[in-house]
């Protein structure tokens, strides 16, 4: 039983290893886990910046590992933080007032002769709040009950919205956007103003039981949080990890996605009939930020010509299609990892296909046209005939 490092425990428990990589899988690791502390790496030593990969786990983790905790890690969360949104272009530096303030808040004690810093023990309580879904009243219930029993000198924040606020710039904020109840529009943009949904008229703003409208109060609120960020946060990353351990049990192993379309090449307007078809695969194992970026995208076949390949595209993805197969059942023997400086055998597993409806025909040879148009449903499609469809609807379409 070792303590888990993914973004879900952070440290907090322990499980076995087979339970750990499961987590790990799901959750991915913890962020601000710079120094694996927990693992039995010393305070002082930082694992290479870029790195997710952990170093060797020692079974002897030191006493004095969890005195050193508050002040390393948390003093690391801070400088990482600050240092990763400097390579992304923003102005923060350590000379930044936030980052100082964030400095002091991990040097300052909860209370005068506690081992624990301010910004240590907000950290922790945050942590515990999203682990068991606590609400923001129950939050604040909770700090106001520990404020009690702390001494009269104590920096703990006295409710949710201030230790939100004190935490916003280490990356926890999230933004909130305005939406229509019906979900029509997002009230962003040239929308932002509108106290109404122009297309079902419903109220931008909460409806009181009285049936007067709370002005300022929106009536649906969109948040990011909580949602899936990336194909493996997917029920198919985990079946994949379910079904064929060997291949899940490998980080390295490649989550592949094929993306085919027509293009016209040319530029010179729809007249054209000129068509290429392009077979671009990407790798899912990278940041989100990172899939659809140019250098990361493999064009594995170009299809060019006057016209369209249609349903004979499948003649022209053999090749790839045995390429993948013998990355399935064979891999690649003898792929080096500079990182740990040794070979491996790299396999790869083609989980998403994407594409249009017109090429979900050809690449499926099922017929996507007419009364059964839809390749699932097949002979139990709905279906509404054009005749009826047309005539069935108001004179005013055919102005």
């Amino acid at each position: 039983m070792i303590p888990c490092p993914c973004a879900r425990c952070c440290n907090f428990k322990k499980f076995s290893v087979k339970i750990i990589r499961g987590h790990l899988y799901e959750k991915g690791f913890s962020l601000g886990y710079i120094d694996w502390i927990w693992h039995g790496a010393k305070a002082s030593c930082r694992s290479s910046a870029g790195s997710t990969m952990p170093p060797p786990c020692s079974e002897n983790i030191e006493q004095n590992i969890e005195e050193n905790f508050a002040t390393s890690q948390v003093g690391d969360i801070c400088e990482a933080t600050y240092n990763n949104r400097g390579n992304l272009g923003d102005d923060c530096d350590k000379d930044s007032e936030e980052f100082k303030r964030f400095l002091a808040d991990a040097e300052q004690p909860l209370f005068e002769g506690s081992d624990s810093s301010k910004l240590d023990s907000m950290l922790k309580l945050h942590n515990w709040k999203a682990r068991f879904g606590i609400s923001d009243s129950a939050f604040t219930d909770l700090l106001s009950s520990v404020g009690s029993l702390l001494p009269k000198d104590h920096v703990l924040p006295s409710n949710a919205y201030t230790a939100k606020k004190t935490l916003s710039d280490l990356g926890l904020e999230y933004i909130k956007i305005h939406a229509c109840p019906n979900e029509c529009i997002l009230y962003r943009g040239v929308n932002s103003d509108f106290v109404e949904c122009p297309k079902c008229h419903i109220s931008h703003w909460k409806l009181g039981k009285d049936g007067k409208v709370r002005v300022n109060i929106p009536a649906k609120v969109m948040c990011q949080d909580g949602q899936m960020h990336h194909p493996s946060d997917s029920p198919s990353w985990r079946n994949v990890d379910y079904k064929w351990p060997e291949f899940g049990n490998e980080p390295r192993n490649l989550r592949l996605a094929m993306a085919a379309d027509g293009i016209n090449s040319h530029k010179n307007g729809m007249n054209n009939r000129y068509s290429c078809w392009p077979v671009v695969l990407t790798t899912y194992n990278l940041p989100p930020w990172l899939c659809m970026k140019r250098k990361f995208l493999m064009l594995t076949i170009l299809v060019s010509g006057p016209q369209e390949p249609g349903n004979n595209i499948d003649v022209f993805l053999q090749p790839l299609i045995d390429d993948l197969k013998k990355l399935w059942k064979e891999g690649e023997p003898d792929v080096y990892d500079a990182h740990i400086k040794s070979s491996f055998t790299l396999r790869a597993i083609l989980m998403w296909t994407i594409y249009d409806f017109p090429a979900y025909g050809n690449l499926s040879s099922c017929v996507n046209k007419g009364y059964m148009c839809c390749p699932i449903c097949g002979n139990d499609t709905v279906f509404t005939s054009y005749q009826e469809n047309v005539f069935s609807r108001p004179s005013s379409i055919f102005t």
